[in-house]
């Protein structure tokens, strides 16, 4: 009987956790096969180079953290509040995982600012966001003003908390980030 092989979804995955920690830099082949525990050789059965890998990694970030929501969030079906609400928890409940995680967002922000292709995606994506939100937003807020405000308030404070170390009075910060949430929904 053979050994069994790491699935390529975990060497994209570690290779996510790598650029976390180090930025792309830190993603290296023999680094990924000794946090996973096996030889380098099986990540040649999936890829052909260190590069075909970071595309890879982008690849799945860029469907996960978009489409992947998206979809996640119109399978529920409902109103648009309904829907929004239920995209504010599934983006609330995806703040540590290594590709819908917060701090894969933010690793593959810091990459954008020395790779024009990986600023590129990030824009596909970003607009990709604020278009979902518009679309929700304006199902119930007829001011185009408005909805470009709400849109903008909800995409900049998931990615500001992560940054934000500020003390919030007698709230704790999952309180504040309900109160934002509701405030939204208005």
């Amino acid at each position: 009987m053979g050994a069994t092989r790491t699935p390529r979804g975990k060497w994209i995955e570690e290779g996510l956790r790598a650029l976390v920690a180090g930025g792309p830099e830190a993603v290296r082949i023999e680094a990924l096969a000794q946090a996973l525990g096996v030889s380098k050789g099986g990540f040649y059965g999936y890829f052909r180079n260190r590069d075909a890998l970071l595309t890879e990694m982008l690849d799945t970030w860029e469907y996960e953290v978009a489409e992947g929501v998206i979809e996640q969030v119109e399978s529920g079906g409902g109103e648009a509040r309904v829907r929004l609400k239920r995209l504010f928890d599934i983006v609330a409940a995806g703040t540590d995982g290594p590709v819908r995680g917060t701090t894969a967002d933010i690793a593959i922000r810091d990459w954008a600012r020395r790779d024009a292709a990986v600023a590129e995606r990030l824009r596909r994506v970003d607009n990709r966001r604020m278009d979902y939100l518009r679309s929700l937003f304006s199902a119930f807020c007829p001011d185009e003003d408005e909805v470009e405000v709400r849109s903008l308030l909800a995409v900049s404070v998931r990615i500001g908390n992560h940054f934000n170390a500020a003390d919030n009075g007698r709230r704790s910060r999952a309180e504040v980030m309900e109160l934002i949430s509701r405030r939204l929904l208005e």
